[in-house]
């Protein structure tokens, strides 16, 4: 374990960027599901410790109030094929196996975190999904934080839509915005 990032291994893979020449501003943090809340993360623990951040982010699908209290959760449940209330507390469980964990902490749930001098964003999220809650309620506050950013609705989509790349055309015009917003946002 590397002291310097306390074994994360975001800010690791960060430095390492870095060290091989590339500018914060030329590094994009994206993910999907879990990793569209750490691709959010990451720019907060850096901007915590003073650091540069990356250019830009794409959020596709986050997860960001891990107390699971949004209404999708349970609404979308018929809808989503991939995802559930109990599929969830069984990845919360294994991800935060410290029962004195709180889940509203603000380095947990990103719903309670201050957004203050993000990145610009992208958020990507199904509107069938069970967590179309959170990704709505992360462009919400992203805007309340004057973070540039953009919001995306996936109509009918559910989580993982991602995973219709190549087969449907909702998803591969999803996609390119999201290239886009990086090509954008990144100076590529």
């Amino acid at each position: 374990m590397d002291e310097e990032d306390d074994g994360d291994a975001a800010p690791r893979s960060h430095r390492w960027l870095l060290s091989q020449g590339y500018e914060p501003r030329n590094i994009g943090s994206t993910g999907h599901s879990i990793g569209g809340t750490l691709a959010v993360m990451l720019p907060l623990r850096l901007l915590a410790k003073g650091e540069a951040t990356p250019g830009a982010i794409v959020s596709v699908s986050p997860w960001t109030d891990l107390t699971l209290q949004n209404a999708a959760v349970d609404e979308n449940e018929d809808n989503d094929k991939m995802l559930s209330r109990g599929t969830l507390e069984l990845f919360r469980g294994a991800w935060l196996q410290d029962p004195a964990v709180d889940f509203t902490s603000p380095g947990i749930s990103i719903a309670n975190a201050d957004l203050t001098g993000l990145p610009p964003t992208t958020v990507h999220y199904g509107e069938y999904e069970t967590l179309a809650d959170d990704g709505a309620e992360l462009g919400r506050r992203l805007a309340d934080f004057k973070v540039t950013s953009e919001v995306h609705p996936m109509p009918e989509g559910q989580h993982s839509f991602v995973l219709g790349a190549g087969r449907v055309p909702e998803v591969d015009q999803a996609i390119q915005q999201m290239g886009q917003w990086l090509r954008e946002h990144l100076g590529a």
